[in-house]
């Protein structure tokens, strides 16, 4: 079965539906239940199989023109008011038919190594899609029938987005930091505090690359460079040219803090001014040019914390909801009533952390027991005794002891230099698994104006 694109309308709250991760601009279609190329060149009966082409062969999958077409048609919809900031449409079928690659890639990577999604977790994501877009699962079954695509097409494709991800953060947990790396970065004084916004185009170099191919790839970066300084839009010119993944995107990068910056784009922001572009630079995948959209600085970093003592009765198969609440409302008379919060906590509270310190929660900052604890908390003065309170375990109340306000900013440094350091391992380990991934892989392109590496065969025009 061929599986069609995502609708673009639930594309963005896909994303944000299966991870806290920068929505995408196309979600392309996964890898399940596709023909051989074998017997997809083969078809040859009636129907929509008779009318479709494989586009490309990855190892023992392919891509079909049909869902290549989709993806495509997707992304000239939602440009369809600004459409000269996307690139001729045969540049553009091959940005987004890479695309379609590497998840296959993906995919078929993250199985290989034991990475699934139960059904349940699926079910759940599909909720969250369907909230995201203010729909029950009923109504977002309708509208992706209207999106010409069936409820099974939709979950697996959603399913695979989900097993991506989850291979990205497999790569990441790896990604070790010592304490000592900590000490050294910090002590360079290069870690910068604040947050940027950033764009980015790569004109990319393939692995093993001829003296004459990366001349040419430096030229085409040039000739990029030149044409933005002579007024082409740099997110067109993203769009048009870049080979990075963010091309669809026009390269943006969206806000990062200075230390998730990759070490070679922290390095040409030195000494640039917002709306500035840098030079084309060499790494390793290709040449590089930035653009430094907005950037705000970090302040200090202020906790305010909170010290209480809690009581807690809870509600089992022996002990009613009503019992439980007369208990918890007994208890908090005989406190207001002079009675020792302490000792009752000792004898009577059912909460394990702080029964046998007499009730007594420590400092702690305002989310650390939830939303509910939280608010109730923080609407009491010092000294005050909140008023009883249900949650799913029991019923509570607390009484709040002191608040405070702690300078945190140089934990705040530690915890930031150890996740600059782990995010940039993680970026750079990733990013070679996926260069590792098309290196060893089998890749034939079929695509119009394309050889079967993907090399131009005609200049680029308007058609596919």
């Amino acid at each position: 079965m061929n599986k069609p694109a995502l609708a673009f309308a639930l594309l963005v709250s896909l994303s944000a539906a299966v991870a806290p991760a920068q929505a995408q601009f196309l979600n392309p279609p996964a890898t399940q239940e596709r023909p051989s190329a074998a017997g997809q060149d083969a078809s040859s009966a009636g129907g929509a199989g008779a009318l479709d082409r494989i586009v490309a062969i990855v190892d023992e999958d392919v891509v079909l023109a049909s869902e290549l077409d989709r993806a495509v048609n997707q992304i000239r919809a939602q440009y369809q008011r600004n459409p000269q900031q996307l690139p001729p449409l045969d540049i553009l079928r091959r940005q987004v038919l890479d695309r379609l690659i590497m998840l296959r890639l993906q995919v078929a990577k993250a199985s290989q190594t034991g990475v699934r999604v139960s059904d349940i977790e699926l079910d759940q994501a599909v909720g969250n899609v369907a909230r995201a877009n203010n729909m029950d699962t009923e109504q977002l079954r309708s509208a992706i029938a209207r999106d010409g695509m069936s409820y099974e097409e939709f979950r697996s494709n959603l399913r695979d987005e989900m097993i991506t991800q989850r291979l990205r953060q497999r790569v990441a947990q790896q990604a070790q930091v010592s304490d000592a790396e900590i000490d050294i970065l910090l002590a360079s004084n290069s870690l910068k505090t604040g947050e940027v916004h950033l764009a980015h185009i790569l004109v990319g170099v393939p692995d093993g690359a001829s003296a004459e191919q990366i001349q040419a790839a430096r030229e085409k970066a040039e000739k990029v460079r030149k044409d933005i300084d002579g007024g082409l839009d740099f997110a067109a010119a993203a769009m048009r040219s870049s080979d990075a993944q963010d091309a669809l995107q026009g390269g943006d990068l969206g806000w990062r803090r200075h230390d998730q910056v990759p070490e070679m784009f922290s390095d040409l922001l030195q000494g640039m001014s917002v709306g500035q572009v840098s030079p084309a630079v060499r790494g390793a995948s290709g040449f590089h040019i930035i653009k430094l959209i907005d950037q705000r600085e970090q302040g200090k970093q202020l906790v305010t914390e909170f010290h209480a003592q809690h009581m807690m009765i809870k509600i089992t198969e022996l002990v009613s909801a009503a019992d439980a609440e007369k208990k918890i409302n007994d208890l908090r008379r005989q406190i207001e009533n002079g009675a020792d919060f302490a000792a009752l906590a000792k004898a009577h509270s059912e909460d394990n952390t702080s029964a046998n310190n007499g009730g007594d929660m420590g400092w702690f900052p305002i989310g650390t027991y939830g939303p509910q604890v939280g608010e109730v908390i923080s609407g009491l003065k010092d000294g005050e005794l909140s008023q009883p309170f249900r949650s799913n375990a029991g019923y509570h109340f607390v009484k709040r002891l002191g608040m405070r306000e702690l300078d945190r900013t140089d934990e705040a440094r530690r915890e930031q230099a150890r996740e600059a350091i782990q995010q940039r391992k993680a970026e750079d380990d990733f990013e070679n698994l996926m260069r590792q991934l098309k290196a060893e892989a089998f890749i034939e392109y079929r695509l119009a104006g394309f050889d079967s590496k993907g090399e131009p065969t005609t200049a680029a025009s308007n058609g596919g």
